[in-house]
């Protein structure tokens, strides 16, 4: 039995919930999962799961092992990295997630810049408008949009953007323009349903946030469908600052409702909280996040 493997293979079944969890983040096996489990119980000579039907939970002796196997396999993963250079050189591969549209309009510039900068090192710019894994899915290093929950994590903040509330001056013209969020509901508008946003669009009046409900005309489950739709007149939409930002520059779009924008969302550059940084790690931050900081301070 590979004693390094059964425990990645337990810390996986732990972390995703399950065996099938461990089986598909690890792409082997179920019945493979099942045996190296079941192998290291023996060679334990105790019990580390109690497997029910929904999920799994440790034992007493399996939660003690699972904190020792974490700190193991941490300095393992350490002496690997320095063996091969990561603490001496930036070199080597990252993997990097952010939502898709600030992806494309900020982070890829940036990735791009780096990897001239540091040519030994390879990079995946993963875009996605759905929360990632970071462990789960090996990310190094993500841009999150919002208020942080994940206490776990290291997080560098970049900066603020807004939720705006905007549409075309055509249909400003043909339909008003509300002077208040109630008002709205005299409107047609365009729903995006992506990870930040919903059904309720939120204003700060006198202060407080204020929940105002929607029927929309039109729902798309991209930035980019919703800002066009409202460059065509389909209605209003409300959606991030930085998304709309070339749209109000070049005029196609308007905002309104402007005085009761909401607080802003703070952005944060998180990565998993390690020991020693690799280099690569090290090297990105430093590199990406004075740039970042300067393009959401515009």
């Amino acid at each position: 039995m590979d004693r390094f493997e059964a425990m990645r293979t337990l810390l996986a079944a732990v972390d995703g919930g399950s065996l099938s969890a461990a089986s598909r983040t690890l792409r082997v096996p179920l019945a493979t999962v099942s045996r190296r489990v079941s192998d290291l119980e023996v060679n334990l000579k105790t019990q580390l799961l109690v497997r029910s039907s929904r999920r799994l939970s440790l034992t007493e002796a399996g939660r003690a092992f699972v904190e020792a196997a974490r700190r193991i396999l941490d300095d393992l993963d350490n002496a690997e990295r320095a063996a091969g250079g990561e603490y001496r050189s930036p070199r080597g591969h990252l993997t990097i997630t952010a939502p898709v549209m600030f992806g494309r309009l900020h982070v890829e510039p940036v990735v791009l810049a780096f990897l001239k900068a540091y040519p030994d090192i390879t990079v995946r710019l993963a875009l996605a408008d759905h929360l990632v894994n970071l462990v789960e899915d090996h990310i190094d290093v993500a841009v999150r949009i919002g208020r942080l929950s994940d206490s776990s994590m290291v997080a560098q903040k970049l900066g603020e953007i807004a939720w705006v509330t905007c549409a075309s001056q055509g249909y400003l013209r043909e339909r008003g323009t509300p002077a208040t969020p109630a008002q709205l509901n005299q409107h047609d508008c365009i729903a995006f349903e992506g990870l930040y946003s919903s059904l309720h669009w939120i204003f700060a009046t006198r202060g407080a946030p204020l929940s105002v409900p929607i029927r929309p005309r039109l729902s798309v489950n991209t930035a980019d469908a919703a800002i066009s739709a409202a460059i065509a007149g389909a209605g209003i939409t409300r959606v991030l600052s930085y998304q709309v930002a070339a749209a109000i520059e070049a005029g196609t779009l308007q905002l309104v409702l402007r005085e009761l924008t909401p607080e802003p969302l703070p952005v944060h550059l998180v990565y998993t909280a390690q020991g020693l940084l690799p280099l690569k790690l090290r090297a990105f931050l430093d590199f990406a996040t004075p740039w970042l900081k300067a393009t959401l301070s515009i």
